[in-house]
């Protein structure tokens, strides 16, 4: 499985597909000298996803992807091209939202519910995350 997380407003603004091309006016500049470097490296800046595997669960997935955002999408599978940028995390240049097989959420919200109807959406109890040993408490909305 991989993970993104993200903040809702983006979700609404950018809703269904996730593309880091609409977003480079806002970018600092810090953040487009790293745009510059992925582009660079791999022709364009990619959209960063974790990857679960039996060393990164998917509990601690989704508590590193939640400190960039209070709502997290799930995917089983990802189109190519898609580039390893680190042990546990990896690169597509576009996203689409309508393939996610799970979304986690740090509070209920019937805008996403709405959009996303068939897709299971969890709600993750912030107040039960727990940073060292990555333990969240899930429930189905």
């Amino acid at each position: 499985m991989f993970y993104h997380g993200i903040k809702k407003e983006y979700v609404y603004q950018h809703y269904p597909i996730l593309s880091p091309r609409r977003s480079v006016s806002k970018k600092d500049k810090e953040q487009l000298q790293d745009r510059q470097h992925l582009i660079e490296k791999f022709g364009c800046e990619p959209i960063h996803l974790l990857e679960e595997s039996p060393d990164y669960p998917r509990v601690r997935c989704v508590v590193e992807c939640l400190h960039f955002g209070d709502t997290v999408f799930a995917f089983s599978r990802l189109s190519d091209p898609l580039w390893q940028l680190s042990k546990h995390e990896v690169g597509v240049p576009i996203l689409d939202l309508n393939e996610a097989v799970a979304i986690y959420l740090t509070s209920n919200d019937l805008q996403l519910r709405t959009l996303f109807g068939n897709i299971p959406i969890f709600l993750v109890k912030s107040s039960q995350i727990v940073k060292k040993s990555c333990m969240i408490q899930l429930s189905t909305l």
